[in-house]
């Protein structure tokens, strides 16, 4: 599975999780480490955009391409089986719990979860304590300007 990673170019490598244990997010709670990812470009664009404005836009984002083999086992979780709150902003502790047991479990690799930016589309969540982490690979990086009129 080929996945998408838009990062500020001195955080893109290497994948660690790191970033998000520092503050926690939708998915983990503070101190766990999970790598957020989208299962396109354009959905990697839009979880970042929704967090910036054309005042706040760095100017040295890169998109990264990750291959996640097939043999790697994914987990995933459909909206009806979501708490009722996955959505609202800012993100719920209801969410937090599911990354983060997702973590802890390290039954799986991947976590495959509906967007809260674009419905139809999905993240992928990376577990970089799951034994099969060294298997996923960076497979591409190139530069990734913005354009501005999204902020318009």
């Amino acid at each position: 599975m080929e996945v998408f990673r838009l990062s500020r170019e001195k955080f893109a490598t290497p994948l660690s999780g790191k970033g998000s244990a520092l503050f926690g997010a939708r998915w983990n709670k503070k101190g766990t480490e999970l790598i957020y990812t989208a299962e396109n470009r354009s959905l990697a664009m839009a979880e970042i955009a929704v967090h910036l404005t054309v005042a706040t836009l760095p100017e040295d984002f890169v998109i990264m391409t990750i291959e996640i083999p097939d043999e790697i086992g994914i987990q995933q979780i459909m909206e009806s089986d979501l708490p009722k709150d996955w959505k609202e902003f800012p993100f719920p502790t209801s969410t937090q719990k599911i990354g983060s047991d997702f973590v802890f479990q390290n039954i799986f690799g991947v976590l495959k979860l509906p967007s809260v930016v674009v419905k139809g589309d999905f993240n992928v969540l990376i577990n970089p304590n799951h034994p099969d982490f060294t298997k996923i690979t960076i497979v591409n990086i190139e530069k990734f300007p913005f354009d501005t009129r999204i902020f318009d």
